[in-house]
């Protein structure tokens, strides 16, 4: 029961707390809690748990610190092959079919671990600082991908000519087996023949021969020449010295060219040896047999000359040479260094080149005092003075010689390439050469933009005076009221300052003028107003009197004292009359008029006039007046002196013109030397196997055969001295061979001269040229020697052709100046150097030469310097032309705030180019407008007196009763004087125009008379109902007794905006920016007015907002900026690229030009030209290339181990795609490289075997196969591409199969290659199916193991036709987007394909379309059998539900036909209407309104 219970009972503990400690390391500690639990988890005593089993509640850990983040990292190990996530779960097998591929998992292991030594740590250390890198990732299984092989070649002829043979057919790997795919096929198949029975015997037997063995040596080469020096040199002092001096010398040379000759060189260890071969009989099956067996048959050659191969020896290396940056540069801090070596021994044989002779690394340069490197910069000389005629002239030429303009200007420089290096400026100015310090270099040399050449300045433009108009004419005054003692006096008119002047008030005209007048007064009385009349002596009407109220006032018009008036007698009282009951009444007079002369002379004076009119008739009784009396009043007014005119003087400018220093430029031209050649001695003394080893051949003989002979080689200077040899190692070109096979001709052999020269043509292209040999000694008696189809004792070929021919090539150049066009230095940017941009160039064609053979050859071979050259024009940019300004409108508004308008109109349109016209209106003409203000009291309605009553219910007795009056009203100007001209009326406000007809009742006598209503008072603010206004009149003839006068006062509401308004301030829109007259852009200023308006919106007097001191808060000027016309600036075009082909017929050369200043305002725009091209000179393009591989040579064997070779020649192409290389002769490739690709190792020969008859053996390989993407276009899956060639097997012998080798193939990956698809096919004339691939080629592989076409047994007779299946009822059908083509008797013809409509989608950009098929239309869809219906392709819903956007064209077409439709039959059904006259409009001008863009332009 105990055990129970302990069973039940364990310890539980919890996780380990954090790592504490005062030290950084492994000394921490971590605790945790550690408690026993029951199975069912409640807790209980320690002491029921099993002490034994306690775990540790306490252990040392490694405290981390935030140092410990750099000693220790996270170790990622590589990740494991991919599994498939159906292996790792239960049960779980492996999905089918494979589609793109399978999901896997890869794993991998993830470790912390301490840098310095790589020692694993705990997971903790990294986890502080860095979460641990996941252990497993999501992966792609690739489907298998079997083998697929092409087809089969056509099958060879048989093996044998007789007996029983093999045929053989092959094919080749097209896609390697991938992924755990399929194996490849076998690539051979074989076919016995028999062409029939042998009629003698069969060779069975034939010679092999085996590989050369490695070369050897026979003995010490070195004793035997020490012995044979010995020899000569003891014979020499035999014969006793020469003691002649010519023969002496004559013997040196010799021996000093036999040492150059004899291969001493340490640099080549030249030793000669010997290599034998076996040569072995063999049986058709493959086994060895006797030698005999073979027959007498010419013995091949087993024993030859060789040169033992050795490897290249080089030195150490030695020291790194000192850094080529020898100054410290922070652009590009780093530079290079070497290290050499030197060879001891070049390679002999066929052992591998040298390896690299230097090698270089990056280095920088080392020490404190390394100075600084030599840098470049801009350097610009000052700013010339700021000139406005630069920009005119820009504009039009016509315009660049004026004079003192101001405003917007443009200022330049000249910008130069300098050297900037600070030590060398240092010394320069210490040496006071400070102009020698910086002297200018090629542009090109200085890096970054290019600083600005010119830049906009502004010349302060002067402002001019300007005054108000003329002041009315003061009183006639003294000079001096202080001095009063002369008779005549002075009238004065002022006028103000309205502009202030740049240079202040001095330079604005005269403010004062004065007229000489008589009787002068400082102080006089004004009448401020005449009392009521009152008659005399206490009367009610008759005469009397009216007393006025003065008042004192000065010269000034100012309100003095009335003691300074105290000379002057006051006026007097002015006569008047209250007419009586019965009398007439007259009205007031009017004020008087202007003078009607504007000055005087002796002859002719002015003339003022008052009126006054009739207000009602006298009864007979009382004082008459004839109502034509008009008693006029005339006053002499003297003439107003005119004012002097005084001209105003413009600011004299002076332009500094700066002329820059000049500056030179030294060239010189530098050459490049060629490195030292190769230099080759002759040729030494054919060296044959010594004789002791090939004696034993038959046939051998001992003086004569196949040998080896080599030569000496150094390396020379130009000057013919010995040069270094890693000099020609460095420059020369290959080095040339040392060894050469030679032979030795024995006595039986034929002997021949050397080919003589070519004899000359005598006529190209038609003659023949030829060459003879001989034969020499012996030969000529042997009857071998003299077959001339083994020795040839001629040769003849045709004459070298050289008839060219030119013909053009590829596209026409950009139209180019001549060069010279820009005037100015090539160093130094100048802006002042004129630059032709248009005009007449040329436009150039590549000339391309060929020979008879249309082969590319040089142009200079067809008298032609490489290009065609045609003139061509590029059109000069014309500018927008404009007319001058009109004159300024007059302001729209007679009150208040307006406009004035002035235009240009167009007069030339802008081409090529040129500079654009601002923006126009739809009459091509552009405004500028400005505000202007109008004074509401400038034009005023003047009326004329009111004509005689006209009565229409006339009493002839009383002359009274209803009447009507009329006057003329006129809208005239008004001046200081007062109305002086009339004007149109519509200047004048229509609102205050009086009336010029009324009706009333003409008082009859003893009526009471009134006089005219005086003006209305004022409303008081705010407009209410309840306030009002009044009128009063005052009585001039009292009424008779019993009669009574009407009421002399008028009342009325105040109304808003009918009699009572609210006023308040209205500011305009900003004017267009205006300059100075003298000024064409620059600063400015913009104006804006300030309107009093009335709370009906009518601009009123600035009076009645001026009563009511409303506040005045904005700014009415402010400055503005008109953008200066700056034309566009270019650079100079650059020098002409290298050219982009270093040879044939695409070759171009481009320059380029920069954007120096671009265009501002209206200025010219820059031309859409910044790169010219032309084509290059055509070069034919030479290049090295290896000929195809000959057959394997075995000498005069059947079979064995033997030699092919290919020749390296000269080919020529026009560099183009498609073109083709032509064999050349080798010359024309002397300057190339001897490099095949790239590949500077040439090889020549190489071995191979020749197979003996009735052996199995290998093909060559075959070519490399298209590149091949390895995807699944279904899944989107790419697994990257491959390409694989192949060696497949041949047979030639039945009884050998067994003895094949085994096919081989081989892949490489590769890039760019085609994703292919493969599908089954079938056809009515072959049962079987194949397999295809989607470019259309058939192969075996590929296609899915399920996917072949089933046998159609359920149709009769099968369905066979392309595009055809047999359906469910066992009818022959066709697929879907074909129609069924039936025979007369009812059975399928052929699948025709459904015709197409294409519908264009408008968002798919790469032109897909949408496919439309008809239904078939033999059949209904629902009555087809084996198909449950047809699509219809044109499906207005996309695959995501929404409809598709032509079905929302389609819509829209239809509704706005719709709509077209309606409104052409309503347009049809309507009733014409009736013209109607238009009423006759009033023929007054309204003002003027025009709405402003805004447009600066203006």
């Amino acid at each position: 029961k105990g055990d129970v219970c302990q069973r039940l009972l364990h310890k539980t503990r919890s996780p380990w707390g954090r790592c504490m400690g005062s030290d950084c390391g492994p000394g921490g500690s971590q605790s945790r809690a550690v408690w026993c639990a029951h199975v069912d988890g409640w807790t209980t005593l320690h002491t029921n748990c099993d002490q034994n089993l306690r775990p540790s509640n306490q252990r040392n850990c490694f405290r981390v610190c935030d140092w410990h983040k750099d000693l220790y990292d996270w170790k990622l190990g590589a990740w494991n092959a991919c599994v498939p996530v159906s292996s790792r779960t239960f049960g779980a097998a492996r999905q089918l079919p494979c589609s793109g591929g399978e999901e896997g998992i890869q794993t991998r292991e993830v470790g912390c671990i301490l840098k310095a030594d790589g020692l694993p740590a705990d997971d903790a250390i990294c986890e502080y600082f860095e979460p641990k890198p996941r252990l497993e990732q999501a992966c792609l299984i690739p489907c298998p991908q079997d083998c697929v092989v092409s087809e089969y070649t056509p099958w060879t002829s048989c093996s044998k000519t007789c007996g029983t043979g093999l045929r053989n057919r092959v094919r080749s790997v097209l896609v390697p087996p991938l992924f755990g795919g399929g194996l490849c096929p076998n690539l051979t198949e074989f076919l016995s023949c028999k062409p029939g029975p042998c009629k003698g015997p069969e060779g069975l037997y034939s010679l092999r021969v085996g590989p050369w063995s490695p070369c050897a040596l026979l003995g010490s080469r070195t004793a035997r020449q020490a012995k044979r020096r010995k020899g000569k040199g003891q014979g020499l002092r035999e014969r006793g010295g020469v003691k002649d001096p010519e023969t002496r010398e004559l013997i040196q040379k010799k021996r000093t060219r036999n040492r150059l000759n004899r291969q001493d060189s340490p640099f080549w260890d030249i030793q000669v040896g010997y290599q034998t071969r076996e040569v072995t009989c063999i049986h058709r099956n493959g086994s060895t047999v006797a030698r005999n067996l073979c027959g007498p048959r010419d013995q091949p050659l087993i024993i030859q000359s060789c040169i033992l191969p050795k490897d290249c020896r080089v030195t150490e290396w030695a020291e790194w040479s000192s850094c080529s940056k020898s100054c410290v540069d922070p652009e590009s801090p780093r530079g290079n260094r070497t290290r050499r070596r030197q060879v001891l021994q070049f390679s002999v044989g066929e052992e591998a080149p040298c390896p690299p002779l230097e090698e270089t690394q990056t280095c920088e340069p080392q020490g404190g005092g390394v100075p600084p490197c030599t840098t470049y910069t801009w350097r610009t000389t000052e700013w010339t003075d700021c000139r406005v005629d630069v920009l005119l002239s820009q504009q039009d030429r016509r315009r660049g010689n004026l004079t003192g303009l101001c405003g917007g200007g443009l200022q330049t420089r000249e910008v130069y390439c300098v050297q900037a290096n600070a030590e060398v400026l240092k010394y320069l100015n210490d040496l006071r050469e400070k102009e020698k310090a910086s002297p200018p270099v090629e542009n090109r040399l200085c890096q970054g933009p290019i600083p600005n050449r010119s830049q906009l300045c502004q010349i302060p433009c002067p402002v001019d005076c300007e005054v108000s108009p003329w002041g009315a004419w003061g009183p006639c005054t003294f000079e001096n009221c202080n001095d009063q003692t002369g008779k005549k006096g002075f009238k004065l008119r002022r006028r103000r300052i309205s502009n202030e002047p740049t240079g202040g008030p001095g330079s604005c005209p005269h403010l004062v003028e004065a007229v000489p007048c008589d009787e002068p007064t400082c102080y006089g009385w004004q009448l401020a107003s005449l009392d009521k009349c009152l008659p005399a002596d206490g009367q009610q009407c008759g005469s009397g009197a009216r007393q006025p109220q003065v008042r004192c006032i000065n010269s000034s018009g100012e309100l003095v004292d009335r003691t300074l008036c105290s000379a002057f007698p006051p006026p007097a009282p002015v006569a008047c009359d209250v007419p009586c009951s019965r009398d007439c009444v007259l009205s007031d007079w009017t004020s008087w008029s202007t003078c009607s002369q504007t000055c005087s002379s002796k002859t002719i004076e002015g003339k003022q006039m008052r009126t006054r009119s009739i207000l009602a008739y006298n009864a007979g009784e009382g004082e008459s007046l004839p109502p034509g009396d008009s008693r006029l009043s005339l006053i002499e007014s003297p003439c107003s002196p005119g004012s002097t005119s005084t001209s105003t003087r413009r600011p004299f400018v002076t332009v500094m013109f700066h002329e820059s220093c000049s500056t030179f430029l030294q060239r010189r031209r530098v050459t490049t030397a060629l490195g030292p050649p190769w230099k080759t001695h002759k040729w030494r003394k054919c060296q044959l196997v010594p004789w002791s080893l090939r004696k034993d051949n038959p046939g051998a003989q001992e003086n004569c055969g196949s040998g080896l002979q080599t030569r000496a080689m150094s390396c020379r200077q130009l000057d013919g001295t010995q040069g270094d040899i890693s000099g020609c190692l460095k420059f020369a070109k290959v080095m040339p061979p040392i060894t050469q096979r030679c032979q030795l001709p024995c006595q039986d052999d034929c002997q021949l001269t050397n080919w003589s020269k070519f004899s000359s043509c005598t006529a190209d292209c038609v003659g023949v040229r030829s060459r003879k040999r001989a034969l020499i000694g012996r030969s000529k008696k042997k009857d071998k020697c003299k077959n001339t189809q083994m020795y040839p004792l001629s040769e003849t070929q045709y004459c070298p052709c050289d008839k060219y021919n030119a013909q053009p090539v590829g596209r026409w150049s950009d139209c180019i100046l001549p060069e010279g066009a820009r005037v100015g230095s090539p160093l130094g940017m100048k802006v002042q150097g004129e630059v032709k941009e248009c005009g007449q160039g040329y436009r150039y064609q590549a000339m391309a030469c060929y020979d008879q053979d249309s082969r590319l050859v040089e142009t200079s071979r067809c008298n032609s310097h490489g290009y065609i050259e045609e003139a061509c024009i590029i059109p000069c940019p014309s500018d927008c032309k404009l007319s001058e300004w009109s004159n300024w409108s007059r302001c729209s508004k007679s009150c208040g705030s307006g406009v004035k308008v002035r235009s240009k109109w167009l007069r030339e349109k802008p081409y090529n180019g040129g500079r654009p016209c601002p923006k126009l209106d739809h009459i091509n003409q552009v405004y500028e407008v400005v505000p202007c203000q109008s004074d509401c009291n400038q034009y005023v309605w003047v009326a004329e007196p009111w004509s005689v009553w006209k009565v229409s219910n006339v009493d002839l007795k009383e002359n009274c009763g209803e009447g009507v009056q009329t006057r003329k009203v006129r809208c005239m100007l008004n001046t200081v004087d007062g109305p002086s001209e009339a004007v149109e009326d519509y200047l004048c406000d229509p609102e205050e125009m009086p009336l010029g007809a009324r009706e009333s009742r003409l008082p009859c006598p003893e009526d009471c008379v009134l006089n005219d209503w005086g003006p209305w008072s004022r409303c008081s603010l705010p407009c209410t109902r309840t306030n009002s206004r009044v009128r009063t009149a005052y009585t001039i003839r009292s009424p008779s007794v019993g009669r009574e006068c009407p009421d002399t006062t008028d009342k009325e509401a105040c109304s808003l905006n009918l009699n009572c308004f609210n006023y308040f301030y209205n500011i305009t829109d900003w004017s267009t920016c205006q300059l100075s007259p003298n000024a064409v852009c620059g600063r400015g200023i913009k104006t804006r007015m300030l309107d009093c308006v009335r709370s009906d919106g009518k601009s009123v007097d600035m009076k009645f907002c001026e009563e009511l001191n409303l506040e005045r808060k904005w700014q009415m000027n402010a400055s503005c900026l008109v953008e200066c016309p700056v034309n566009c600036q270019m650079s100079e075009w650059s020098p002409w690229s290298d050219c982009s082909q270093t040879c044939g017929l695409e070759g171009k050369m481009r320059r380029q030009r920069l954007v120096v200043q671009a265009s501002q305002g209206d200025g010219r725009p820059c031309p859409s030209q910044v790169e010219q091209w032309k084509p290059c000179p055509v070069r034919p393009c030479f290049r090295w290339q290896y000929g195809a591989w000959s057959e394997c040579r075995v000498e005069s064997v059947v079979c064995g181990e033997g030699v092919r070779y290919r020749n390296l020649s000269c080919f020529v192409s026009d560099g183009s795609a498609d073109g083709d290389f032509i064999m050349v002769d080798e010359e024309l490739c002397s300057d190339l490289e001897l490099a095949v690709n790239g590949d500077q190792q040439i090889h020549l020969k190489e071995p191979c075997t020749l197979p003996c008859p009735g052996e199995c053996y290998l093909m060559e390989w075959s070519d490399w196969s298209s590149c091949v993407n390895i995807c699944v276009k279904e899944a989107g899956v790419d697994f990257g591409s491959v390409q694989v060639r192949s060696r497949a097997v041949l047979a030639q012998e039945p009884e050998n199969l067994q003895l094949c080798p085994d096919q081989v193939w081989e892949s490489k990956p590769c890039t760019g290659g085609e994703c292919y698809q493969y599908k089954w096919f079938g056809s009515a004339d072959s049962p079987g199916a194949w397999c295809q691939r989607s470019d259309g080629l058939n192969v075996t592989g590929g296609c899915t193991a399920a996917g072949p076409p089933v046998d159609n047994s359920s149709c009769d007779p099968p369905c066979l036709m392309p595009k055809s299946f047999c359906s469910e009822a066992g009818v022959c059908m066709c697929e879907e987007g074909f129609t069924e083509v039936l025979s007369p008797a009812g059975q399928l013809r052929e699948c025709a394909p459904i015709p197409v409509l294409e519908i264009p989608t408008a968002g798919d950009k790469k032109g897909d379309v949408k496919t439309s098929r008809a239904v078939n239309p033999t059949l209904p869809s629902t009555l087809q059998p084996g198909r449950s219906g047809r699509t219809w392709y044109l499906q207005p819903y996309g695959p995501d539900g929404k409809l598709k956007m032509w079905v929302y064209g389609v819509a829209a077409g239809a509704f706005v036909l719709l709509i077209f439709i309606v409104s052409m039959i309503y347009l049809a059904c309507k009733k014409p209407k009736r013209p109607q006259r238009q009423r006759q409009q009033n023929n007054r001008l309204k003002p003027l309104t025009l709405a402003y863009d805004g447009d600066t332009d203006m």
